[in-house]
């Protein structure tokens, strides 16, 4: 379920956090691709960030333009490549010299004149990597693109994923636009995604200090620059509610554990990376330690690990809160489960944005 008030009113306040007059904002769709979704985030006038041809593919049908598409890849086939110049996107990063120079020889005869740019790898700022391309490859990339007549004008800098301390990014400003001034037609920087969400009450990231650091430094120097920003699951976490039904309850001593009627296959963020959501319950009362179970006998389907609940009752709701980045994105048919349906709440209204699957969905693409 997603709040699609929220959604405008986080998109509205980031959006107003840098006050660099070229500034624009791309939402990474990685975190969160349903097109109801995408479309207010088109509408607030957000861009779209994009990582796979996929991506592209929904934001093109959620109504962005392909001038308002950056794409940013990893080992890209001919195939995809050709794919994005047909669907007309013109702004690229590129994380590899093979790469730049496989694009360059597919759209040399192409009517389209992309603007390009190199994702930044700098192990002492984003520790290792194997994305992105070396300072000291950035001459060779330039050379590249010349021989195709394109010319290298952005960089594109990621911080790393679900970071919150606005020092990481602040502190990595000065370094990453003089490593940008490398590049003798720059004219756009990239300081991509990253951009953390708190979680379970945890450190927010500043975005009116970050805006105003970036601001600042961009207004000494002596060209004009195009900051374009990348916010995903800062964007969208907040807005999106897993909501569960309790379907049994047992207690191993003074431990309360509750199963209910989703799975870790439709969140599955925690058990890959860590970092359960905070829980909710309508219910009130003393609170015990509880773990909070998936319906399948994986030893790792856990929504939640000594949680602070109250005593739940079978046919009890809890709203997993938080889940509007990588939830159903990540989502899966793990364990041979059909996936949830989508909701959107309008203020006291709200409709339904993808369908509850039902098992037929398991023999989508089978043959037998």
């Amino acid at each position: 379920m997603y709040r699609g008030d929220r959604l405008r009113q986080t998109l509205d306040q980031i959006g107003r956090s840098i006050p660099h007059p070229n500034t624009q904002f791309h939402f990474a769709s990685v975190t969160n691709g349903n097109i109801a979704l995408l479309q207010i985030v088109q509408q607030a006038g957000w861009g779209l960030h994009a990582n796979t041809p996929g991506d592209v593919f929904l934001g093109l049908k959620a109504g962005f333009s392909p001038p308002h598409i950056v794409y940013s890849g990893s080992n890209l086939n001919r195939a995809d490549m050709k794919q994005l110049l047909d669907w007309q996107i013109d702004r690229f990063n590129f994380d590899s010299l093979s790469q730049l120079q496989d694009f360059c020889d597919c759209a040399a005869n192409r009517s389209i004149r992309p603007a390009l740019g190199l994702r930044l790898n700098n192990p002492e700022l984003i520790g290792d990597s194997r994305i992105g391309i070396r300072a000291e490859e950035f001459m060779d990339a330039v050379t590249i693109a010349h021989q195709h007549n394109f010319t290298i004008t952005g960089l594109h800098f990621y911080r790393g994923t679900g970071t919150n301390a606005t020092s990481a990014f602040t502190d990595a400003i000065d370094r990453v636009i003089s490593i940008a001034q490398r590049l003798p037609d720059w004219r756009s920087i990239d300081f991509g995604g990253g951009f953390g969400y708190p979680y379970r009450g945890g450190a927010a990231f500043d975005w009116p200090e970050f805006g105003e650091a970036i601001a600042q430094k961009l207004k000494t120097l002596s060209r004009p620059i195009e900051l374009l920003v990348e916010p995903g699951r800062s964007a969208i976490a907040e807005c999106g509610i897993l909501l569960a039904k309790v379907v049994s309850i047992k207690w191993q001593d003074d431990q309360q554990i509750v199963g209910v009627d989703t799975t870790v296959a439709n969140l599955s963020v925690p058990a890959v990376h860590g970092g359960y959501r905070s829980i909710a319950t309508w219910k009130t009362g003393t609170l015990h330690q509880t773990d909070v179970c998936g319906n399948t006998t994986y030893s790792r389907d856990y929504l939640g690990r000594n949680c602070w609940l109250p005593r739940l009752e079978i046919g009890d709701a809890i709203a997993i809160l938080d889940s509007g980045a990588y939830g159903y994105a990540m989502s899966s048919h793990f364990l041979h489960r059909p996936r949830p349906a989508e909701v959107l709440l309008e203020g006291s209204q709200h409709r339904l944005i993808r369908q509850r699957e039902d098992y037929s969905i398991l023999l989508n693409g089978q043959i037998f």
